[in-house]
Parts: C-alpha cells; sequence; structure tokens
C-alpha cells in the first residue's frame, strides 16, 4: 500500500500546517501514548516506529478538515491516532509481504526483527487501534478506519489477481487505486469531519473529498515511473513495470495500440520485466504513445473534483490548507 508522504514544492509542509500547529504538536503525545507496551521488545520496536515517521499527512488531513468544519476535541485527536496505528499495522504488514527491507530511508522492522516478529508487531498496532477507539466509545469512527482497511486489503488483493493476467482496464486501475490509496484518505476526512459534527452529508462529502485528493495522488505517483532517468524522482524508474503493475499511462498505451504492439508490450512486462533496455523500449513507447499527457489530465481532473467538494465550506485558514494540500500532492516533485 502507498504510503502517503510527500516531497517540498513551491507550497511547504511547515505553511500548509500551520492552522493546525497545536493539535499536530499535542498529536505527538497522543501517538507516543498509543504505542506504550510493557513488553520491552515491543517498546523498542515502537520507539524505532516513532523515530521513522514521515510527515503525518494523515493526521494532517483530519485536523484540517474537523477544523474547516468546527473546533479540533477529544474525538478529533482519537481519529488521528486511530489513523495513523492502523495505517502504520499496514505498512508493517505490507514491508512483510513485499519483501521490503527500507521505507523512508530506514530499515525495515522485518529487516531488522525478522517476519514473524514484523507480522506481530503489525497486530499490535491493530489492536491498540482496535482498543483506542472502544475505549473512548468512538464507534463511528472505528467503522469509518475499518471499512477503509477493509478496502485497502481488497484493492491490494484485485492488483494481484489482475497482475497475473495483465487485463486490467482503465476501470478496474480505478478501482484499484481508489481502494489502495484513496480510500485511507478518504477516510482521514470522515473522521476529522466525524469529530466535530453529527451531519452525516457533510461526513460523506468530506470522505468523497478525500476520496478524490487521495486518487489524484495516485496517478501523480504512477507518472513518476515514466520519468527520464536525470530527473530527480522518488522511485526508480520502470519499477511498476518490473513489478508487472498495470498503471494508467501503460493501459492508455495498450489500448491505442495495434495487436502487434499490444503483444509485444505485455510479453516484455509479463517475460523481460528484469531486462532495463527491454523496460526502458516500454517507458519510451508509452511516452510517444500520449499516455503521459493523458495521465496528467485525468489526474488534474481528480484534483479539480476534490476542491469541489469544498468550495462552499466557510473561508478560513484550515480550508485553504485543505487547498494546499491538494494542490500539493499533485505539484510535488516526487
Amino acid at each position: 500500500m502507498l504510503t502517503f508522504e510527500v516531497a517540498m514544492t513551491t507550497l511547504k509542509i511547515k505553511d500548509i500546517k500551520k492552522p493546525i500547529t497545536q493539535e499536530m504538536s499535542e498529536f505527538e503525545g497522543w501517538f507516543r501514548s498509543a504505542l506504550k507496551s510493557n513488553v520491552p521488545l515491543v517498546d523498542k520496536i515502537m520507539h524505532y516506529i516513532i523515530r521513522r515517521k514521515g510527515k503525518q499527512m494523515r493526521p494532517m488531513f483530519v485536523f484540517l478538515t474537523a477544523k474547516a468544519l468546527g473546533e479540533t476535541n477529544k474525538s478529533s485527536y482519537v481519529a488521528a491516532s486511530l489513523i495513523e496505528l492502523l495505517h502504520t499495522a499496514t505498512l508493517v504488514h505490507d514491508d512483510v509481504v513485499d519483501d521490503a527491507y527500507k521505507r523512508r530511508g530506514f530499515f525495515s522492522i522485518n529487516a531488522l526483527w525478522k517476519n514473524k516478529i514484523a507480522v506481530l508487531v503489525g497486530d499490535y498496532l491493530l489492536s491498540k487501534g482496535l482498543l483506542l477507539a472502544i475505549d473512548n466509545d468512538e464507534f463511528n469512527l472505528l467503522k469509518i478506519v475499518s471499512t477503509a482497511v477493509k478496502e485497502m486489503s481488497e484493492g491490494e488483493l484485485l492488483q494481484i489477481e489482475k497482475a497475473r493476467r495483465l487485463d486490467i482496464s482503465e476501470e478496474i486501475y480505478f478501482e484499484i487505486i481508489r481502494q489502495k490509496t484513496a480510500t485511507l484518505i478518504a477516510a482521514c476526512c470522515a473522521a476529522g469531519a466525524a469529530s466535530v459534527t453529527d451531519d452525516k452529508l457533510v461526513i460523506q462529502k468530506m470522505h468523497q473529498f478525500g476520496e478524490y485528493a487521495g486518487i489524484a495522488f495516485q496517478i501523480k505517483d504512477d507518472l513518476f515511473d515514466y520519468g527520464s532517468d536525470d530527473e530527480k524522482i522518488g522511485k526508480p524508474t520502470g519499477i511498476d513495470i518490473k513489478e508487472k503493475k498495470m498503471t494508467l499511462p501503460l493501459i492508455y498505451a495498450l489500448n491505442h495500440a495495434d495487436k502487434s504492439t499490444q503483444r509485444q508490450i505485455i510479453n516484455i512486462v509479463k517475460n523481460q520485466n528484469t531486462n532495463t533496455k527491454k523496460v526502458r523500449e516500454v517507458i519510451d513507447y508509452v511516452m510517444q504513445s500520449g499516455g503521459i499527457e493523458y495521465t496528467q489530465q485525468k489526474m488534474l481532473e481528480y484534483k479539480e473534483k476534490a476542491l469541489e467538494q469544498i468550495a462552499d465550506l466557510p473561508p478560513s485558514e484550515a480550508k485553504q490548507s485543505l487547498i494546499d494540500l491538494v494542490r500539493f500532492t499533485t505539484e510535488r516533485k516526487k
């Protein structure tokens, strides 16, 4: 599952975070407290997790949404902590599934403590999130976040299933990224809203805002796979092709190729995906086909859809930061 971490653009995270500076500072204590364990090994690993935390985009979405709609409160902190706990659990489990040994420049839990302990740590984080919600009688928040985790798992499994046959249509692609990436951002915004209002229509609208923003983010991430070698991007060029992941630029290229070219490309993705030269051929073809321009247009469409969802919110610093956060995800360099 993709980590929703982004790099600096002309928009700065520190500026976007200004309306919720106090909330983010207090959240640190909430999250540290939620991770505590009486088992020395678990406590040691929890300290390591805290040390390697990223920019904490998800809590930002929670608090900015809450503040754009009302005043943050205890429920807002529970929502942010719950999401961060369950998200961290999924990342730990993902690293085991993917045999990944690095995340955000740090060694993964499974790299340092092996798979068995990593799986149990993921289970521990999941249980701590569930208990945090239950102990605070936040069953609505629990439902929102648990639904997101279910969809994230389904999205991963759908992608694995389709990767075996390489028959992903554009419709299936959008369903995969909606579930894998966008659903958790949607949960952040819905949970933030639910912490300050009982209005189901408002909560649903913020959920939709987060979903569109998450889809735009994932499309941007998929575009990085087609950057040139001299561009400073967040991951090696062609890695999605090497992992047999059918993303929108490639799907568009295949849909506009003749049968012979389709067979050649699919053969490379399926059987020659470790051949750097062949992977480069696919990348070059996608770029020549107009797949990049088409994908960029789709990303901007979802960005605008997201912004439309919050257009009628009253003006505030928090609302402006939500707007900037959406812009940030589509203008980032990695």
